[in-house]
């Protein structure tokens, strides 16, 4: 677990004023990781750190003499079309980099001028997915997610036995999962209708959500050698939002025996930015399962994950339908939750993922699962909140929805704030429905 720094101190500064608005996302205590380039250029894409509604360039940065020793080597590291080799370098580099950039972005700083010529308007790029993604794996650590879906197919006994034993995951797609801005068509895939005997193929029918966060690995594990629970941090990253679309009625006819298949693999999308585990670490919480349950196996049990395994992390799903949009009215709450619900945390998840000698390798993604709190209006997935399609939701212009319709718009967003740290977020991670090709 990283320890608090000075980084990470409520009362720092910066001297660009856009890191001070209510509300902003990326204040000095943030300084996330994306990739970025200028829009309407073919410029190379490159490392960069918001502050503010500014990109810090890492090319420019790198270039600029400001930075040395490992900050510099990290820096160098970021400046590339992908930051698996900032990844890679581990948990010091990372921290070197963030605290010197902390420290030429705060009030007073002698390099300002020079860091100031290294930015680059938000307003005025455009993002690619961060990393390359070598392997996804989706786990499925909400509880109250497994239950409701689970009761909606085996009513009097919704959870499976090993799910209060195990991280469950599976191994899913990575070359469709996209950034923020994404918009893909309406799969296509077969489903068997109620009453009949032979499958029809066409259009999935109940495309939905999943709010999800992402969580990137930075520095992998040799094959055969499982990371323990007490270092499994610090072979994260970062975490990002996620929306893993599903969908459902094609799901429902594919994932026995093995699991999801077409009905997952279409399109999956993430946030542009990656928010440091150190970002993080002001809003870590105790971990702590009720009494009744069985506790975390040895392997996946530890003082610090007990402790502050989990995260308060704030999270929320909008949407807006075509109609609103061309009334120009903004996107409606559908949900709001917080992943410090979610039954497993992300070292337990890293642990459990190695425990066989399984190797993680730089800029693997982990989804957390559909992120669901303990009352249906903190349910992430609309076959939740729908309760399996019965009770659809009724927005604010009269419109209703039960599933996703062509021309939805989705956007997730997270934040974390507590008394005593400054308020940090996440950006957007927003996709939209197209009609199908078929």
């Amino acid at each position: 677990m990283t320890p608090l720094n000075e980084t990470h101190n409520p009362a720092l500064r910066s001297w660009l004023a856009s890191a001070h608005v209510a509300g902003c996302d990326f204040p000095l205590q943030n300084l996330p990781f994306a990739v970025f380039r200028r829009q309407g250029c073919a410029e190379a894409f490159r490392g960069g750190v918001a502050i503010g509604d500014q990109i810090v360039d890492l090319v420019a940065l790198a270039d600029s003499g400001t930075l040395a020793g490992l900050a510099q080597t990290a820096c160098l590291a970021a400046a590339q079309s992908s930051l698996n080799t900032l990844m890679a370098l581990g948990a010091e580099a990372w921290s070197a980099l963030r605290l010197a950039l902390s420290r030429d972005l705060r009030e007073g700083a002698l390099q300002q001028a020079a860091v100031q010529a290294c930015l680059v308007p938000q307003a005025g790029v455009e993002y690619t997915v961060p990393a390359r993604i070598g392997d996804y794996t989706d786990f499925y650590t909400s509880v109250y997610h497994a239950t409701n879906i689970g009761k909606q197919f085996r009513p009097d006994s919704p959870l499976l036995p090993n799910y209060k034993w195990v991280p469950i995951g599976y191994h899913g797609r990575a070359s469709s999962i996209a950034v923020s801005g994404q918009a893909f068509h309406r799969p296509v895939g077969q489903t068997m209708p109620p009453g009949a005997t032979v499958p029809t193929v066409g259009p999935c029918e109940r495309l939905d959500i999943e709010l999800e966060i992402g969580i990137f690995i930075g520095t992998g594990n040799a094959v055969g050698d499982a990371i323990a629970i007490t270092q499994a941090e610090d072979h994260v990253f970062g975490v990002c939002l996620l929306n893993d679309w599903s969908a459902r009625d094609i799901q429902g006819w594919e994932y026995q025996p093995l699991g999801p298949f077409l009905s997952k693999n279409f399109a999956s999308t993430i946030s542009p930015w990656i928010v440091t585990m150190e970002a993080l670490a002001p809003y870590r919480a105790a971990f702590t399962r009720p009494a009744e349950d069985p506790q975390p196996l040895p392997y996946l049990d530890s003082p610090a994950n007990r402790e502050q395994g989990a995260l308060d992390l704030q999270l929320e799903v909008l949407l807006q339908t075509p109609a609103m949009r061309a009334a120009g009215q903004p996107a409606t709450r559908l949900v709001q939750t917080n992943y410090r619900h979610a039954y497993w945390t992300i070292a337990q998840m890293v642990t459990h993922h190695t425990i066989n000698g399984c190797n993680l390798q730089p800029g693997d993604l982990f989804g957390s699962g559909t992120l669901s709190g303990p009352t249906l209006d903190q349910a992430g997935a609309l076959i939740e909140l729908t309760q399996g399609g019965k009770q659809p939701v009724t927005l604010p212009n009269g419109e209703v929805r039960t599933y996703l319709e062509d021309g939805d718009a989705i956007t997730l967003r997270g934040w974390c704030e507590r008394p005593g740290a400054a308020r940090i977020g996440f950006g957007e991670c927003v996709g939209t429905v197209l009609p199908s090709k078929t």
